[in-house]
């Protein structure tokens, strides 16, 4: 049985979900239903389902977030992605698990302007990862927030969404096959960290200096940055501070801004 590892309070509630999600797997309808059975696992406040495929531009599938009211956080998740740490999880062969945020982010994420914007200043406390593959390319991430009103989830929410992991990947994929084809990734919006920074900095910086920078703006700490690249920490504070002047900026929040910027006019 589907349910066998829950706790006999929750099993016969998610047994009733389970036939729903199962009657709506090839349907428009089934996202909708899935977060609304997903509930009956973990508390959340808020939900996000987007699909990945490759450095395209991400899909949203459902979302409790509206573009017209949360302008900022669609303005990352439409041009800002390829610093997303979920995004880059998936893209170093991250593909199915269920994670919390704080597993995945580098170790300085929560001081950079995309955690501000689009997690702190919407008071989200902790995020549940839940990533499914839709298909050889194409990588599911069913995000489900939690603000300080109900704080980070328990122990317990976590394993109930694990013992249904299996069952939630083969109805999604299900789901996949039937709709996919009205999901379709923008080809022209097609491409890669590397080069969003080569063509941000153009010819300003050293390749050392633009390795250091993608690493900056994906939340890396210098302590990370040097780690990564296997050099000192003196030596990265050194090439950051080439960096600001090369670019006129004095802050890494002024980073932040003038890549986004960047983007956005890309």
């Amino acid at each position: 049985m589907a349910g066998k590892n829950l706790e006999p309070s929750v099993e016969k509630d998610w047994n009733k979900v389970l036939a729903n999600l199962i009657h709506h797997m090839r349907l428009p309808s089934f996202p909708q239903v899935l977060v609304e059975g997903l509930g009956v696992l973990a508390h959340f406040d808020t939900y996000l389902l987007i699909t990945y495929k490759h450095a395209l531009k991400p899909i949203v599938l459902h979302s409790s977030y509206c573009e017209e009211d949360e302008p900022i956080f669609f303005r990352f998740i439409n041009k800002a992605y390829l610093i997303d740490p979920i995004f880059n999880a998936i893209e170093q062969g991250l593909e199915t698990g269920i994670f919390r945020l704080k597993d995945l982010a580098p170790d300085s994420f929560e001081h950079t302007k995309q955690y501000k914007s689009c997690y702190k200043d919407f008071d989200l406390n902790d995020e549940i990862i839940f990533l499914v593959p839709l298909s050889q390319e194409v990588v599911l991430n069913i995000s489900l927030g939690r603000t300080s009103k109900l704080g980070s989830i328990s122990r317990s929410e976590l394993n109930r969404l694990k013992a249904v992991q299996p069952v939630i990947q083969a109805l999604c994929q299900q789901f996949w096959q039937a709709q996919s084809s009205h999901f379709v990734h923008d080809e022209y919006s097609q491409r890669s960290l590397e080069h969003a920074i080569n063509t941000f900095t153009s010819s300003l910086l050293t390749p050392r200096e633009k390795q250091i920078t993608a690493l900056v703006l994906q939340g890396y700490s210098s302590k990370s940055v040097a780690s990564t690249l296997e050099i000192s920490t003196g030596t990265v504070k050194v090439h950051r501070k080439s960096i600001y002047l090369k670019l006129n900026i004095s802050s890494e929040a002024e980073l932040f801004s003038l890549f986004i910027t960047h983007l956005s006019n890309a």
